[in-house]
């Protein structure tokens, strides 16, 4: 793996961090006290939370094995989050294995985990950036020197728009990584809902995340989430809950627990 000298961090383990947490939900076990706690809040408002990121991950197996079977070979994933089982690399290196992949996250751990995992992979790597600025990350040298802009790109964004709590902040964002995209390229997007969740549970799930690194979160509505395709020729079936999004088996939804709910969808760059 090809990455610049990496900064000093320093981990705060007090402070809930979502890559984290996520890790939690998905029963990963590089998550410290701070996280633990935080995750069990959400869990008590959010009693589908496990759910909801098996679901988001089994999404993302899906959509980059359906890419890489269909020629996509290059992928950039914003929000990386923790390494686990079948992460996008070893999905579509298995279906391709000229594929190459270009990780980003401004996690730590996340950093040191993705780049112990990627030491004897030289078609993936791992970088330092953050998605509020995407400038510096679509500038960064090694996403320019592993990516070829020129060709198609799969451009991954799986849940960490919700983070960004302003809407014409992660409409911005979200314009500014697809600005360099190729005729081909794709975006594959996923993001929460408030599904039965009222008022109050909301609140309080907000409350739990203003207090770790991601600063906030807010659901969207399916028609705001589909305005991050604008402009794209929406694949089938369109934006919709992850689990209905071209299952490769019948996956169950919540076993009858309540709580939000994750959809996504990718978008095809028109005029290849």
């Amino acid at each position: 793996m090809h990455e610049e000298q990496a900064p000093a961090w320093v981990v705060d383990p007090g402070t809930p961090s979502v890559a984290r947490m996520y890790d939690y939900y998905l029963g990963g076990k590089d998550n410290f006290a701070a996280d633990r706690q935080a995750a069990e809040k959400i869990i008590s408002i959010l009693p589908n939370a496990r759910d909801v990121a098996r679901t988001n991950r089994a999404f993302l197996m899906r959509a980059v094995r359906h890419l890489a079977r269909s020629g996509i070979r290059q992928f950039l994933d914003i929000g990386t989050g923790l390494p686990t089982q079948e992460n996008v690399h070893q999905v579509a290196q298995a279906e391709a294995p000229g594929s190459r992949v270009v990780y980003v996250d401004n996690d730590p751990i996340v950093l040191a985990h993705a780049r112990a995992l990627l030491a004897d992979n030289p078609r993936s790597i791992v970088i330092h950036g953050d998605m509020r600025n995407p400038e510096s990350v679509l500038g960064h040298p090694g996403v320019l020197t592993h990516l070829d802009f020129t060709r198609p790109v799969a451009l991954i964004m799986l849940a960490v728009l919700h983070f960004v709590t302003d809407d014409a902040e992660a409409a911005r964002l979200v314009g500014a990584f697809r600005e360099p995209l190729a005729p081909g390229s794709h975006l594959v997007v996923s993001h929460i809902t408030r599904g039965d969740l009222d008022e109050d549970a909301v609140r309080r799930g907000r409350d739990v995340y203003t207090g770790t690194t991601a600063g906030g979160i807010v659901p969207r509505t399916a028609a705001q989430v589909r305005g991050f395709l604008d402009g794209l020729h929406v694949l089938e079936p369109g934006v919709v809950p992850l689990h209905l999004w071209r299952p490769e088996t019948v996956e169950p939804a919540w076993n009858g627990k309540p709580g939000g709910d994750i959809i996504g969808g990718v978008g095809l760059v028109p005029g290849a």
